[in-house]
């Protein structure tokens, strides 16, 4: 199968993937299919193979298309080698629920993301596209029966700020039951408890529960309604890449994530 029949496959099939093609050198218009792990095709060495790689599945999880730079090796300095990376796959989805003060905050920090922010709140005075302008939409509907229909991949993240047990219960079982990548809630740890004490009367596992993120956010000393969302944000970011979120200043890890991936090629 060739690299343009294995995009067609894909791109008939709906999997998120990125081509990568290169623009400068002996190797211009070289091509390398990325995938979310694995490989198809080579730009000229495997080093060059695997930056462009890591860089291609960072655009697809926002579905951005880009131009970036690289050492003929996967340098991030050295003789610069252009990679031009077209990214199918549509913008990954937040859904935040609870239309405040902290959701308009969010739903800006969302979008500079590259999500598609949806605003949800059963409350129709405050779910409104005035009070949230920056958020792709804003319904007003019962958060865990918008959730069971809504489009869910382990590229979404759920942000529930209701901060109301009414609202969090329902949907927090809803969203516990699909496979998106980021589940956090708001409020205090002494809330949180609570809500899991709920939660496991319902039925609801310890493995379910450990992938709540509540207290929301990451510990950046947060206060007001944008730091809030920078932390919440941060944190999304960290988990994606398998990150703890500390100081770059006092880890030993590498500032980008290197990750080897299977080569079809």
């Amino acid at each position: 199968m060739t690299l343009f029949e294995r995009l067609a496959e894909a791109l008939h099939a709906e999997t998120p993937v990125a081509l990568v093609t290169r623009l400068d050198g002996a190797r211009a218009g070289a091509k390398l299919l990325a995938f979310a792990d694995e490989t198809y095709g080579d730009l000229g060495t495997q080093g060059l193979n695997h930056a462009a790689a890591g860089e291609a599945r960072a655009l697809l999880a926002v579905g951005e298309n880009a131009i970036r730079t690289f050492g003929e090796h996967g340098e991030p300095v050295g003789v610069e080698v252009r990679l031009f990376i077209a990214a199918y796959a549509p913008k990954p989805d937040m859904y935040v629920f609870g239309a405040i003060d902290f959701s308009r905050a969010m739903a800006r920090i969302g979008k500079y993301l590259g999500y598609r922010v949806t605003v949800v709140d059963a409350r129709p005075v405050f779910a409104t596209k005035q009070r949230i302008p920056d958020a792709d939409e804003v319904i007003v509907a019962w958060p865990d029966e918008f959730l069971e229909r809504a489009r869910v991949d382990e590229r979404t993240a759920i942000i529930i700020l209701t901060h109301d047990v009414k609202f969090d219960i329902p949907v927090i079982q809803v969203a516990l039951r699909k496979n998106a990548g980021y589940v956090g809630a708001m409020g205090s740890r002494r809330t949180h408890a609570n809500r899991v004490t709920e939660l496991r009367a319902a039925g609801v596992s310890d493995e379910d529960l450990a992938r709540i993120s509540a207290p929301i956010g990451l510990d950046i000393g947060a206060r007001t309604p944008e730091e809030t969302a920078i932390s919440i944000a941060a944190e999304i970011v960290a988990l994606r890449e398998n990150r703890r979120g500390g100081r770059l200043s006092d880890s030993t890890l590498p500032v980008h994530n290197a990750r080897e991936p299977a080569s079809l090629s």
